[in-house]
């Protein structure tokens, strides 16, 4: 069962590639997801995975996504109040760019160091879009697929970050998310899962909508090892939707030219698992 599920993505993955290549707007793809995939593992196999330590139980993280940045004002802005807040880390699912070069400079250049505030960092489409994109994003911000935790007093909480930037997982980053939820899962209180594509989106364009396949073995196993939040990017605009009993987040757009610019606060507190969308004013 588990060699058909792989021949089946693998096709799948093969399929949409070739369809999407017969598409007369699209002058670029990225490449797929396990080449992404085996270098984040290299580069990460060389570090230890990042643990937070917090003093207290209850604490919050700030989840944002579509910067696009060309400015920064108000990605800027949010890490001034992760700072203010005091929220142990920002998390940050996709399109940090739109794929020039001059932009990774200068949104690494908007981030705050390493001892101000933790921050995450996963890929979206327009990061890979232009030609040497995940070659940029590697060179300035690492892998697209890890999970950190963070330790409080009385427990610890996972978050894992996965790597949707071409509209597919693939093979080797489903088989690495399974095996850390069936190895740390049971040992964390809450899980959540951070990525750029909206897995729930019926709307189709070419790397939105992602595998059926995919999404079948990805709803299992969030519902096998209790993934109570996916929180993504993409759509530029806030939502929230139950299915199973995994809560699907759409941070909304951080973007300066979003007038209705803003994210996503995840908050613990005694224990229990929260999140408010906050506007930019």
């Amino acid at each position: 069962m588990e060699l058909l599920m792989k021949n089946r993505v693998m096709l799948f993955t093969a399929l949409t590639f070739t369809m999407a290549s017969c598409e007369k707007s699209v002058d670029l793809l990225p490449e797929p997801a396990d080449p992404r995939f085996k270098q984040s593992r290299e580069w990460t196999d060389k570090k230890s995975f990042s643990e937070i330590t917090v003093q207290s139980d209850d604490y919050s993280v700030l989840f944002l996504a579509d910067s696009h940045s060309g400015t920064t004002d108000n990605l800027e802005s949010v890490f001034e109040i992760a700072t203010e807040s005091g929220a142990s880390a920002v998390c940050i699912a996709g399109d940090l760019t739109d794929g020039d070069v001059k932009d990774y400079k200068v949104f690494a250049e908007a981030l705050p160091g390493e001892d101000e505030i933790p921050t995450f960092v996963t890929p979206g489409n327009h990061d890979l879009w232009s030609e040497n994109g995940w070659n940029e994003f590697f060179s300035w911000f690492g892998p697209s697929s890890y999970y950190f935790t963070v330790r409080t007093p009385d427990a610890t909480d996972m978050y894992i970050a996965l790597d949707s930037g071409s509209g597919t997982l693939g093979v080797e980053q489903l088989e690495w998310l399974e095996n850390i939820l069936k190895d740390k899962r049971t040992s964390c209180r809450h899980c959540i899962v951070f990525t750029h594509n909206n897995f729930l989106r019926f709307r189709h364009s070419l790397i939105s909508n992602p595998l059926v396949e995919e999404l079948n073995v990805l709803f299992n196993l969030f519902t096998v090892y209790n993934v109570e939040m996916l929180i993504a990017g993409h759509d530029h605009e806030h939502d929230a939707v139950m299915f199973g009993i995994t809560n699907y987040l759409i941070a909304g757009s951080i973007s300066d030219e979003d007038p209705d610019a803003c994210y996503l606060q995840v908050g613990i507190n005694k224990g229990k698992l929260s999140y408010e969308f906050r506007e930019m004013n």
